[in-house]
């Protein structure tokens, strides 16, 4: 015998044996819900790793705050002028040591130079240093180990004993005994001097990383079917083991900003008439009971910018790693 027509709604059985009216579009969501009622339905897409990070990403306060703060650093590095008019190499021994005034909220240094102004050109030094020096320690880095991680053997061996050797080069003595013979005043000595101490660090942990992906199921099945070393490089295995790299390489930025800025401190690094934030340091510390403003500024930014990177290292770090969630 036919059931009744119900046009206004539906009968749903509840989990103790009785039932429950619902709404004709209540009833109809149930069968749309992922896995549905029964757990039978349609399951909800699967994200991976970057869409998870991204989302934790974008909840992140602290990355957002110094995402913002870098962001910022890598406009006025391109375009200073933006906020800084005057010329930070224009300078008047009249007004040397000078506090604040009118046009010039962070007075001025021992030559009398607007220290706001070199404050602001000097973003634009350790800004390049740190995004080259970290580009070509990642690339070089992540190359040599991931080779070495893959194919093992005698080249792991190899590159495992000259990363060890080049750990066992104190990074500051290894500046001032290289850096000491260069006369150059450009960014590209320190550039290189990190870059050729920097590399071991990464590719360590690139090598050890592809070691773990290369050993998943999914690396196996490529390899059983027949896929070339090249493809199962680009394909499965260097996507699922940047992620360690970039975390490492994002903090390491940082680190190389404050390491440009003691090489310059101790005379090895960028040396004047470059605008560099160590070189006003150095200069500062001489006089920084009769004028502290002069350390204050540059050695504040500096803080503030290596600060920033190391909390975006942090937040990413947490983003990317499954097991702190």
């Amino acid at each position: 015998m036919p059931e009744p027509h119900q046009p206004e709604g539906a009968i749903a059985a509840t989990g103790m044996g009785g039932a429950m009216d619902l709404a004709a579009s209540e009833a109809t969501s149930l069968d749309k819900t992922p896995g549905g009622p029964d757990g039978g339905g349609p399951s909800a897409p699967a994200r991976s790793l970057w869409s998870d990070a991204w989302r934790d990403l974008r909840r992140n306060p602290i990355f957002i705050v110094s995402g913002l703060v870098i962001l910022f650093l890598v406009i006025i590095s391109l375009w200073p002028s933006l906020i800084a008019s005057g010329n930070p190499l224009d300078c008047d021994l009249a007004n040397a040591q000078k506090g604040s005034a009118p046009g010039h909220p962070f007075g001025y240094n021992e030559q009398g130079c607007d220290v706001y102004t070199r404050v602001v050109y000097g973003t634009r030094i350790s800004v390049t240093v740190g995004v080259c020096a970290t580009l070509g320690v990642a690339v070089i880095g992540s190359v040599l180990g991931g080779l070495a991680g893959f194919f093992g053997g005698a080249w792991d061996a190899v590159l495992s004993r000259i990363t060890d050797i080049f750990f066992a080069i104190p990074v500051v003595l290894g500046g001032l005994v290289l850096l000491s013979v260069v006369t150059s005043s450009t960014v590209w000595p320190v550039i290189g001097f990190m870059v050729l101490l920097g590399w071991p660090q990464i590719s360590r942990i690139a090598r050890g990383s592809v070691i773990t992906a290369k050993q998943n199921d999914y690396v196996q099945a490529a390899r059983a079917l027949g896929a070339s070393n090249s493809r199962m490089l680009l394909r499965h295995i260097t996507p699922n083991a940047i992620a360690p790299v970039i975390v490492v390489a994002t903090i390491a930025l940082g680190t190389y900003i404050a390491l440009e800025a003691t090489l310059s401190y101790l005379g090895v690094g960028l040396k004047p008439p470059t605008v560099s934030w160590g070189i006003d340091i150095s200069a500062a510390s001489q006089y920084i009971r009769n004028a502290p403003h002069m350390l204050l500024w540059p050695a504040g930014a500096l803080a503030i910018t290596v600060l920033a990177f190391i909390m975006l290292g942090d937040a990413v770090r947490d983003a990317l790693d499954p097991k702190l969630r």
